[in-house]
């Protein structure tokens, strides 16, 4: 079984030049890792939601040049991908660990749940300090969740292509390193129990 705890050279992965030793580092080092949260955690979904989830790993297989500079499994229930519909994520960027539910660009329902969930910004200004919001999933960069910033991202979400929606927690990496596999595991079911709420509310959007 693999050893479900972080270390430094996890997180150093994103710094290796070049796609090929970068991405042989990624099967090697992390993608155990997440092929193993994505058996726990699609098991605990399938569970709380009542439907199967499927867990993806991603594998960047589009890249042809430049290297990922973050990587993560998805949860979704569908077997064949994750990117048009909501999802949950545990990925790593160099500088953290996100725990996450995302909605990005590809999902053909997004005007809809952004409008949903713009009457009910309340489910999302309800959370713990601790958690975030975002508007690019391939940025590490995330804004303190408040009435103006959700609004501001969830109106972006609906009237931008490239618009985008993120909402988690982020552990920097320092901290990550020091998690047991069981506080680990207990942070990741912890956060998305939090964020389940959010999740029926966009998978339930008016059409």
């Amino acid at each position: 079984m693999t050893n479900l705890t972080w270390a430094n050279q996890d997180f150093d992965v994103f710094t290796i030049d070049g796609l090929e030793p970068r991405m042989d580092a990624l099967k090697e080092q992390i993608r155990p890792k997440f092929e193993e949260l994505g058996a726990i955690f699609s098991n605990y979904f399938t569970t709380q939601l009542g439907e199967e989830f499927f867990p993806h790993v991603a594998k960047h297989a589009r890249r042809k040049t430049n290297p990922p500079n973050d990587s993560w499994v998805a949860f979704a229930p569908y077997k064949r991908g994750y990117k048009a519909m909501p999802h949950f994520q545990i990925g790593l960027f160099e500088s953290h660990l996100f725990i996450n539910l995302a909605v990005i660009y590809e999902a053909p329902n997004k005007v809809a749940i952004a409008n949903h969930l713009l009457e009910h910004v309340d489910l999302i200004t309800a959370l713990p300090a601790s958690f975030y919001i975002s508007g690019d999933h391939m940025s590490p960069k995330t804004d303190e969740i408040s009435v103006e910033s959700t609004e501001k991202i969830l109106m972006r979400f609906r009237d931008v292509k490239k618009g985008e929606v993120l909402i988690g927690v982020k552990v920097l990496r320092d901290d990550a390193i020091q998690l047991s596999e069981k506080e680990l595991l207990a942070l990741i079911e912890q956060t998305f129990e939090t964020l389940l709420p959010i999740y029926r509310a966009m998978v339930n959007a008016p059409k």
